[in-house]
């Protein structure tokens, strides 16, 4: 009898522990891209959630959404702001606050519950929620406040320190700060740095947007307070662009601080920045983001962010007469230190330099630990190669100095990092060092945009596991509150084609949704009034702009971020922007619709069977340009049906086809050769739909038989993105898989057999005798080429975005086995959740698992099979769910794991 009971009850609990493995719950809730988001601009945030079940073929059927002014009256439902009621949807992305208008520095609670395909309702989520910061400026009380010192046209400018003091006399409630600068700002109240934020106010169209952040500073408030801050010239009023650009923006730095503190008698205090404040040079004398920065710790003015201290000494400040209009609440993630990296070895070099090995070209700086005799200099040099013979280089840095310089206070063991720059570098020269230096005394400290990581891939190939690591390296490098495109020398600006070039392979990598969204209203605030996209944004080069291919980035990232996101949002907000572009284009096409005049960069450093050949002279430059109008004009007239602008569909419907129409007549010959001669005029063409139906399978034979006739690639930076895909797309997939795996100069896998770390600018950044590049432009550290990422993802793996249901509400699982690997896998988290599609080959066999995420739906196609040849989870009658297509096998699933063998 003992031991049925205990049969039964292990049964009965068998039984509860399954049910459970079943129960659907609401997670992960963010609001516009964030989590618990402060401080945020928006009027009308997006909410989004995920579905975690143990259910197959799970879709949500409706949801409800509450939100209320705290949690408690959320969990009773008393005085809810909006409920939205039950919605009969499938939409967990995105979905729209329908409540009433939000006011400045409100704090909305909000929860969520979802009903399943079985009409069963979850438990709620647990809450979250979101704050608004100053939404209108007459919010702002504050004055901009600098210093009477003009030091603009100083050789070294220090960093100023300003401070205040207050009393607190009641029982606080919450205070937040709403803080910004002209310049970069540290923000310190009571001794302790606020926040994790790195670079802040963050790099924007500084003449038409400056972002402000918002701190909850209730924990840190006492009776007696001192709020203090120190600026950096940063982006500003630095040394940023080419020929000198200093005090670009301004010449004078500037805070602006709103400390505003609610009691708990419901009684409240502002506390702002006006001329009662004091400011002061301190112990950084001069910090600037291509030369770095000289810290004298003698210099430190103890306490000066303390109550007491004794400011006598100080100067009054100065009322700077700044508008208030251009403020804006941030939109992308703040920089921050993500990782930390112990360096692996210490080394004497030929010429007797000491230098630190990191092991990876990183971008970021050195904690320096050091113990030594007050006045004692140490200097830290950065470069990301050493030259073949193995000492220091860094005649690529150009005119940047990237040099770190600490003077010692003298009193014990000393910790330093600087505060308003950064580097890009695997090596770090030190100088004048007191002690014997041993692997422990730095450490390298990684910084970026906080950007969510959302992809893994892995294969059965290491140099191509490598290269993934490299291009995700890259991708952290140079996305520091811009896309730049290199983070080591005089350059480091937001190149707006490398960035659209490399924006799906972003996309998967990393969640850079609010990332682009920030980014993207700066391309559209230094547009032209003509329409023209400048270069590079923010712009630092006066406005030179309209070259192609990169000014296409108007359009080509809010579409891939619209594709990636399902973000239609963007495409509204971008919309005046990225038709001006388009019709900037038909201007200077002119009525032949044919844009061959004006200068452009073209398929920038194109590999050139004459060295000596200007970068991207191989394709023609008109031709890229008419194919990029193009290109331009449909993706226009696709936005413009999405978000239901139907007339100007139409018109830019009809402007493509005749831009293809003229295309056709000026570059196409009848066999379908093209009067450029070239794998990326090739590509374009076959990747824009530039070609009649009849001409498309003679261009794809001409680009195969290039590559194949060289051997290897020879584009640039605007044909290297397509080229695999294109050759994939029409059946040279074998080719394709060369590319991939040629090791040999030019290659993908080249830089990587040099001991690469991160991706190069050139294809032959070093060349095979370790001699390097031409100085004046050969960055290790430029992401451009590992565009080849997405191709990885999205056909050795199969992970396809539909068009149709963007943001992957459905998606494709279409892999493709070949190149000699034996294995390959990719992890994507998605909008909706993680996705995973891997095969590996298993004797005659190939097993592919995959993984869909709830509430979406995906098409597998197994390629080259026959469908009797299938089994999926060993169940040989799932074959009926699978259809014939040609060669292909095609299965319409649901969320759930599964696992084919053929």
């Amino acid at each position: 009898m003992e031991k049925r009971t205990f049969f039964v009850v292990v049964a009965l609990l068998m039984f509860i522990a399954s049910k459970a493995s079943l129960k659907t719950t609401v997670m992960d809730l963010t609001c516009e891209y964030l989590t618990n988001p402060i401080g945020i601009g928006c009027k009308q945030p997006r909410l989004s959630w995920k579905i975690n079940t143990g259910q197959s073929n799970y879709v949500q059927t409706a949801y409800e959404i509450w939100t209320a002014s705290s949690e408690k009256e959320l969990k009773t439902k008393q005085n809810l702001i909006w409920s939205s009621g039950k919605i009969s949807s499938s939409q967990s992305v995105n979905v729209v606050y329908e409540g009433p208008e939000l006011i400045s520095k409100q704090r909305v609670y909000w929860k969520v519950r979802i009903w399943g395909p079985d009409g069963k309702v979850s438990n709620w989520s647990e809450p979250a929620f979101w704050e608004t910061g100053l939404l209108e400026t007459t919010d702002w009380k504050a004055t901009w406040i600098t210093s009477p010192v003009d030091d603009s046209k100083f050789e070294k400018r220090p960093s100023p320190y300003f401070r205040a003091e207050f009393n607190v006399e009641k029982s606080v409630e919450s205070a937040r700060v709403y803080v910004s600068a002209l310049g970069l700002y540290e923000l310190y109240l009571n001794g302790k740095k606020i926040g994790n934020d790195f670079f802040t106010p963050g790099w924007t169209s500084y003449k038409n947007r400056i972002q402000y952040q918002t701190f909850d500073v209730t924990s840190f408030l006492k009776k007696e307070n001192a709020l203090g801050a120190i600026l950096g010239s940063g982006w500003y009023r630095g040394n940023i662009g080419w020929s000198g650009n200093i005090n670009y923006y301004g010449d004078r730095l500037a805070l602006l601080a709103q400390l505003e503190i609610q009691y708990t008698d419901g009684s409240s205090e502002v506390i702002t920045t006006d001329e009662s404040w004091k400011v002061n040079t301190g112990a950084i004398c001069e910090s600037e983001i291509y030369n770095g920065e000289t810290y004298d710790a003698r210099l430190e003015p103890t306490g000066w962010d303390l109550s007491g201290y004794n400011d006598r000494d100080w100067k009054k400040v100065q009322v700077l007469d700044h508008s208030l209009e251009n403020l804006i609440a941030p939109q992308g993630p703040p920089v921050r230190a993500i990782q930390k990296i112990d360096p692996v070895e210490l080394l004497v070099t030929p010429e007797g330099d000491t230098v630190f090995d990191m092991g990876q070209n990183m971008v970021g700086w050195v904690r320096l630990m050091v113990n030594g005799k007050a006045g004692d200099k140490v200097v830290l040099k950065f470069a990301e190669v050493l030259d073949k013979d193995g000492n220091f280089y860094t005649a690529n840095l150009r005119s940047a100095k990237a040099t770190d310089t600490y003077f010692l206070k003298g009193n014990g063991n000393e910790v330093y990092e600087p505060h308003f720059t950064f580097h890009g570098f695997r090596f770090v020269k030190v100088e004048g060092y007191p002690g014997e230096l041993s692997l422990d005394a730095v450490k390298g400290i990684v910084i970026h945009s906080d950007m969510k990581l959302t992809n893994s891939f892995t294969c059965s190939d290491s140099l191509i596991n490598r290269l993934q690591k490299n291009i995700l390296w890259g991708q952290k490098g140079n996305f520091l509150d811009v896309p730049t495109d290199c983070p080591q020398r005089d350059e480091r600006m937001g190149w707006t084609g490398d960035a659209q070039v490399f924006s799906q392979t972003a996309a998967f990598n990393f969640d850079v949704a609010a990332f682009f969204t920030k980014w993207m209203a700066d391309v559209a605030a230094d547009q032209l009034p003509d329409g023209k996209v400048t270069n590079v944004v923010p712009d630092v080069l006066n406005g030179g702009g309209g070259a192609t291919g990169w000014a296409d980035v108007a359009l080509v990232i809010p579409w891939n971020m619209y594709l990636a996101y399902g973000d239609k949002r963007i495409l509204e907000v971008q919309y005046p922007s990225m038709k001006a572009w388009v019709e900037y284009m038909r201007k200077r096409a002119g009525d032949d619709l044919l844009w061959t005049e004006d200068w452009h960069f073209g398929d920038w450093l194109a590999y050139a069977t004459n060295q000596s050949d200007y970068p991207g002279a191989t394709t023609d430059k008109g031709f890229i340009a008419t194919a990029y109008f193009r290109y331009s004009s449909s993706l226009l007239a696709k936005i413009a049906g999405i978000i239901g602008k139907t007339e100007d569909e139409k018109e830019y419907s009809q402007l493509s086809e005749g831009i293809k129409k003229a295309f056709n007549h000026e570059f196409v010959t009848p066999a379908g050769r093209l009067v450029s001669h070239t794998q990326t005029a090739y590509s374009l063409a076959l990747a824009f739909d530039m070609l009649p139906d009849d001409l498309v399978p003679k261009a794809a034979k001409y680009l195969a038989e290039d590559v194949q006739s060289f051997g290897h690639l020879t584009t640039g930076f605007l044909g290297t993105p397509l080229l695999c895909e294109v050759l994939s797309n029409h059946g040279y997939d074998a080719l394709a898989f060369m590319l991939l795996n040629r090791k040999e100069y030019p290659s993908w896998l080249y830089p990587v057999t040099q001991g690469a770390t991160t991706i190069w600018e050139r294809w032959d950044g070093q060349k095979p005798d370790g001699t390097f590049q031409d100085v004046g432009m050969n960055s290790f550290n430029h992401y451009a080429y590992g565009a080849i990422g997405s191709w990885l993802y999205t056909y050795v793996t199969g992970i396809g975005i539909d068009e149709d249901n963007p943001g992957y509400k459905h998606f494709y699982l279409a892999p493709h086995p070949g190149g000699g690997l034996t294995y390959a896998k990719t992890k994507f988290d998605s909008p909706y959740g993680v996705i995973v599609s891997g095969w590996k080959v298993n004797g005659e066999n190939i097993e592919y698992q995959i993984e869909i995420p709830a509430n979406t739906t995906a098409t597998v196609i197994l390629p080259d099979v026959a469908l009797q040849d299938v089994s999926i989870d060993e169940d040989i009658e799932f074959r009926e769910n699978g259809v014939q297509k040609e060669k292909d096998v095609r299965f319409e699933l649901g969320s759930g794991k599964y696992t084919f063998t053929w």
